[in-house]
């Protein structure tokens, strides 16, 4: 097993100083976050999908920072966490392009955020897939697609279906668990059996409920510690390791229950107990 981050979960951080914690914290790779923040956007305080900090805009400059800063950390790059959407083939080029640079083996497509009508939706994100792969493959980059609430592909048994006419080398899933605790559950080896090869990266992140503040109406779901919440890990871990798994774990911890650093080696040492306990 391989521990990283995705630096989604590191707002209030500079690439700069995110490299070095990394290490310092004992992490094996970083998952940078690429995409452009508006202008405006950045007159805000640091926030997980706002102004963060620690993210590179699409840019071979910015390309060139971050394998510098990846280098220097002694920090391997498993893949990049970008948001290119289904459709928008001029960013997917110009992402694959940073990708390149970075040094970068692999980096996410978004599946679409609409979910009806589901059958059109498919058909024009597997048309899209298509192409990206044709151009992806050709530089030995793999597209993943992650399996997260609010889109197309919820469970593993949707990404399976979505991926099942392609190629595992080409094109792979990103696993998350704490994404399936919100929509999309599955008993973890079942699903992690119906991906078969085309599990390639898997992000740790927990989700949980609040009830609703009336007599009546559906619990709230949110993002929660990795210590308590709907994901069981122990029986995550278990099923990664029936299944063969021995890749990358990539953190993301949107609770906000600790500072930033402290949740680095927090999370870091539950990762470890559990996986070594499983």
């Amino acid at each position: 097993m391989k521990l990283g981050v995705f630096t989604v979960m590191l707002p209030d951080l500079s690439p700069e100083d995110a490299a070095p914690a990394l290490k310092q914290a004992g992490y094996d790779g970083v998952e940078w976050r690429v995409t452009h923040i508006p202008a405006e956007r950045k007159q805000e305080s640091p926030s997980f999908w706002g102004n963060n900090l620690c993210t590179f805009d699409i840019t071979e400059a910015d390309a060139t920072r971050a394998k510098q800063l990846a280098a220097d950390a002694n920090l391997d790059m498993p893949s990049l966490g970008t948001y290119i959407s289904v459709g928008s083939m001029d960013e997917f080029k110009q992402t694959l392009g940073f990708a390149e640079a970075a040094g970068a083996p692999a980096f996410r497509v978004r599946m679409p955020r609409d979910q009806t009508p589901y059958w059109t939706l498919f058909q024009e994100t597997q048309t899209f897939l298509a192409e990206a792969i044709k151009l992806a493959s050709a530089k030995n980059i793999k597209i993943l697609i992650e399996i997260h609430q609010n889109s197309i592909v919820t469970s593993a048994s949707s990404a399976r279906l979505m991926l099942q006419d392609f190629d595992p080398a080409q094109i792979g899933v990103i696993h998350d668990a704490g994404n399936m605790a919100r929509e999309g559950f599955e008993h973890y080896q079942m699903g992690l059996e119906l991906l078969g090869e085309h599990l390639s990266h898997v992000h740790v992140k927990n989700a949980a409920y609040t009830l609703p503040s009336g007599d009546e109406g559906v619990w709230e779901p949110c993002w929660s510690p990795l210590e308590y919440g709907a994901v069981d890990f122990n029986a995550l871990f278990k099923a990664l390791k029936a299944v063969g798994y021995d890749g990358w774990l990539v953190i993301e911890d949107f609770s906000q229950k600790r500072a930033t650093l402290d949740a680095l080696t927090y999370n870091r040492d539950f990762v470890h107990r559990h996986w070594n306990a499983a």
